[in-house]
């Protein structure tokens, strides 16, 4: 399934959804006692998977895709949690040594941008950057997970865009304020679950500016698989339902370009995962 968050129109408050090829049932209306928000719907998956299924295997489409617009699917994590250099071609355009452990850094919540829309261009900095990624959902509660369990506390899958501000992420050893700028984390289009996805790791990932292919790789190259990375971040902490990980980057990011060719406005960024979706934004100066 294709679960996602939307709004049907501007004054609407958000609603849930299912997408049924190119149109949505309204799981707010249809299910007899919906969640408040994605959270609620991933926490009680046990109680609601059954009742969605069915209601999206035989409920009317409420809208068409194209009538409704979607936000991000977790509108907001309580935890973003990001993987650096987690591909070897991107680990050698960094000039960086391939990690020993995984690299680990955090995205703040305000950071969340819907899947279509704008990216801003901060004030503060010309160095924008884009990584086609991705990303995980957890969906249970856990802690010390061994990675031969790992799967069964995957939700679903998006894809994401690890937008980052270089001259932010690098001028100190800790990338979090480089990587937390608002509107800096977009992601979706939707959650696919796993049944439907299948083998994570085995999926064409683009990113595109302005039409321009810059990455384009296979999750099959990931160093640290998503197994590894829940083995070893529920070591540390408590996962949560809603949580969002983001799996790494392949090569072709603007500073690895020699001179690097940075983000400007205007520019259209796409990604693009296999058997999950597109994000699309526009590149605007921040208002």
């Amino acid at each position: 399934m294709k679960l996602l968050t939307f709004k049907s129109h501007a004054e609407a408050p958000p609603h849930l959804g299912v997408a049924v090829g190119d149109c949505i049932v309204d799981l707010t209306q249809q299910l007899a006692n919906p969640p408040a928000n994605m959270q609620g719907l991933i926490e009680g998956w046990t109680h609601y998977r059954a009742e969605v299924t069915r209601i999206a295997a035989v409920a009317r489409p409420d809208l068409t895709l194209a009538e409704a617009t979607l936000l991000a699917p977790v509108q907001r994590p309580g935890k973003i949690l990001g993987i650096g250099l987690n591909y070897a071609d991107h680990v050698a355009e960094s000039g960086m040594a391939k990690p020993e452990h995984q690299l680990w850094f955090a995205k703040m919540p305000t950071s969340v941008q819907p899947p279509y829309g704008i990216v801003e261009l901060p004030k503060v900095s010309a160095a924008l950057d884009y990584e086609a990624e991705l990303a995980f959902v957890i969906g249970k509660r856990c802690r010390h997970v061994p990675r031969a369990q790992a799967a069964e506390v995957i939700f679903g899958y998006c894809a994401a865009n690890d937008v980052s501000v270089r001259d932010w992420q690098l001028r100190t050893s800790q990338f979090m304020l480089g990587k937390s700028f608002d509107t800096h984390c977009p992601f979706g289009p939707w959650i696919v679950t796993p049944d439907e996805l299948g083998d994570p790791h085995q999926l064409n990932i683009t990113c595109t500016v302005n039409g321009e292919v810059r990455q384009h790789s296979n999750t099959e190259h990931l160093i640290f698989r998503c197994a590894d990375m829940i083995e070893h971040l529920s070591q540390v902490m408590t996962l949560e339902p809603g949580d969002l990980i983001l799996t790494g980057t392949p090569g072709g990011v603007g500073a690895g370009f020699t001179p690097p060719r940075w983000l400007t406005a205007g520019d259209v960024v796409e990604v693009v995962i296999d058997k999950i979706g597109t994000l699309r934004h526009v590149v605007t100066p921040e208002s």
